[in-house]
């Protein structure tokens, strides 16, 4: 199931309540996981990060469905973004349809085994998702600290980018993107000569190199995966990169590519 070494072991929400509809269960790494309820199926330990251990719909809310959209922030439809709310709502659903379907699954929008055992498969003990690290999102320091936000929330900012980076990843054939920087802290963001608003200070951008798949695929296929930054070539300083980036409103502006 690995691909790359763990980074960052972080602590797993060890005892955090979480409501599946109305009931209440208890979720932890090294819990026994429960049976589904509608199933009777039972989820397997999630390496671990994170044990869903209920179904989930719409409806549903809490800190299992607020992990789920992490997972599935990848997968809102072209020119969308869903909220990392822990409200299983329209979007949500949609955005589960969509990641089922994209690995094979019975697309229901409905979260039970099938779909939470395919995102085992995809993420790392520090719930990263299996081809990115928080290393990659982050070469200005090692504690997250210094941007416009507090470290944890740049870190959880970029947690959620990667997720983007996965599913992105996966719909262009599963060939490697490659991440060239991420998160920066106010002073890093000046000495690159970063924009002062620049959303690398909040931990919700990267910027991609051309890889296999060129700067232009990248900018392009970024539209589809809860990107409302995106910018590539044609747009000032982004000839040699694409920026994707989340984060409130959107501006998308790659010239050279029809965006």
């Amino acid at each position: 199931m690995r691909s790359r070494p763990i980074g960052f072991l972080v602590s797993t929400l060890a005892g955090a309540a979480l409501a599946f509809g109305g009931t209440t269960a208890s979720a932890s790494p090294s819990a026994a996981p429960a049976p589904d309820s509608a199933s009777g199926v039972t989820a397997r330990a999630a390496d671990g990060c994170y044990t869903w251990s209920g179904t989930l719909r719409e409806g549903s809310s809490g800190e299992a469905v607020r992990q789920l959209q992490i997972r599935v922030a990848g997968y809102p439809g072209t020119g969308n973004q869903i909220a990392i709310d822990g409200a299983f709502g329209p979007a949500t659903k949609a955005a589960v349809s969509r990641f089922q379907s994209a690995y094979g699954l019975a697309a229901d929008g409905i979260a039970g085994p099938a779909t939470f055992n395919k995102i085992y498969q995809l993420q790392d003990d520090d719930c990263t998702p299996v081809n990115f690290t928080y290393a990659e999102l982050n070469r200005c320091n090692s504690d997250w600290s210094g941007g416009k936000v507090s470290a944890a929330t740049a870190r959880a900012n970029a947690l959620v980018t990667m997720w983007k980076l996965q599913a992105m990843r996966h719909a262009m054939g599963d060939r490697p993107i490659t991440v060239n920087g991420g998160f920066r802290s106010v002073s890093c963001n000046s000495a690159v000569g970063g924009a002062a608003n620049s959303r690398h200070m909040y931990g919700h951008a990267a910027d991609l190199g051309a890889g296999s798949q060129g700067f232009c695929a990248l900018a392009q296929a970024a539209r589809n995966h809860g990107f409302t930054e995106i910018l590539g070539p044609g747009y000032p300083g982004h000839n040699d990169h694409t920026h994707v980036a989340g984060g409130s409103g959107r501006f998308w502006s790659a010239p050279s590519c029809g965006i």
